[in-house]
């Protein structure tokens, strides 16, 4: 595991970003943990996030212009992005992002931010069925002068969908392109394998993997 990948891990927790218990989701599933990229939510945690991220985007060699966040949780996670692309890497990105519901005054429409166009890479918390994943490739995709180079994710569930096939290989399948993360499943149990206190996780949701993960 990349130093990166345990420190997201480490913040995550901490702010309780990551958390462990009895959750239902939104396919109706009963999971034993919980991602809500709503609780990074302060400028340190923000700073160590989207260095994360801007870490995940250089090692994965993709060719890009621009970075794009689905509202709303997209949003922050593509601007702290950027910004540390910026002061880490020396790296100017613009980013851009959606409203949920169009602006019918002042500049009016759906974008904000810099103006769409060029390579972009889509950046957003967490894959389940990935649908939010695939409305934001049509929305890029229907902009005469951009094209989406690849997606980055917080995290990958590495669940299988009601079609039993998952969502990573499905987007990388309909659309063509790379679907990484920062970490997956597999890379918390590694981590709750290495943390003494947090071992009694592991089993609930090693037996959750088995129930509705992929297979490798």
């Amino acid at each position: 595991m990349r130093d990166y990948q345990a420190g997201f891990i480490r913040e995550a927790i901490r702010c309780n970003a990551l958390s462990f218990g009895k959750f239902t989701l939104k396919s109706g599933r009963i999971s034993p943990y919980f991602f809500n990229a709503g609780n990074f939510c302060n400028g340190e945690t923000m700073s160590i996030i989207g260095r994360c991220y801007a870490e995940a985007i250089i090692e994965s060699g993709l060719d890009f212009d621009m970075l794009f966040g689905p509202a709303y949780k997209g949003i922050p996670l593509a601007a702290s992005a950027a910004i540390a692309l910026n002061d880490v890497f020396q790296t100017k990105t613009p980013f851009c992002f959606n409203r949920k519901e169009g602006k019918t005054h002042g500049e009016g429409g759906v974008l904000a931010g810099s103006p769409l166009q060029g390579k972009v890479v889509i950046i957003d918390d967490v894959m389940t069925a990935g649908i939010a994943t695939s409305q934001a490739i049509e929305m890029i995709s229907s902009h005469p002068d951009a094209v989406v180079a690849g997606v980055i994710i917080g995290l990958d569930r590495k669940e299988s969908t009601v079609k039993d096939k998952p969502a990573k290989e499905f987007i990388e399948q309909s659309h063509g392109i790379p679907v990484l993360n920062i970490i997956d499943i597999d890379d918390i149990l590694d981590f709750l394998r290495s943390s003494s206190d947090m071992s009694d996780f592991i089993e609930p949701i090693t037996k959750y993997r088995e129930v509705f993960g992929t297979r490798e």
